[in-house]
């Protein structure tokens, strides 16, 4: 299986980048892992409405470049269904078991994900109804993957 993390912006913070790079090496006994960033668009103090819509509209362009026809595309959004580790585990295992060979997890910008990534989306994964930072999120996505391959496989991880 190969998982996919598409992301907006860059990760600055050493601690963050170090977080990452740790659980990408465990998730390399369970799946290949690969990252895409693509650049965020700097979103001004008091944006307008349709300034703000305009930038999710740019960054998620910039996204859906990267996401395939073929690939199964779960978007990460606070209106998502959330899951407990178990659930989430089982769900990775069933889209395997259904031949989705890559899955695509989406992470948006400051703002979120457009309404053309969320359409295209096969899926919506909340981890919480509170806002997180989006370089932030993908360590703890990362972490979550990783818990559910050990479940799948049967194998102890702390609680």
């Amino acid at each position: 299986m190969e998982i996919r993390i598409i992301t907006v912006g860059k990760i600055k913070e050493k601690y963050l980048t170090q977080g990452i790079e740790e659980y990408a090496k465990r998730l390399g006994r369970y799946c290949r892992l690969s990252f895409c960033q693509v650049p965020d668009e700097k979103t001004p103090d008091r944006a307008s409405e349709a300034l703000n819509r305009q930038i999710k509209d740019t960054e998620g362009e910039r996204l859906l470049r990267h996401i395939r026809d073929q690939d199964y595309v779960i978007a990460l959004a606070i209106e998502g269904v959330m899951l407990d580790s178990p659930s989430l585990a089982r769900k990775l295992e069933t889209l395997a078991v259904q031949g989705n060979s890559t899955i695509d997890f989406v992470i948006g910008g400051s703002l979120g994900l457009s309404e053309a990534v969320m359409k295209r989306a096969d899926y919506a994964l909340s981890f919480s109804r509170m806002t997180f930072p989006h370089q932030l999120m993908q360590m703890i996505l990362l972490e979550q993957i990783y818990r559910s391959f050990r479940i799948i496989q049967n194998e102890p991880y702390h609680k």
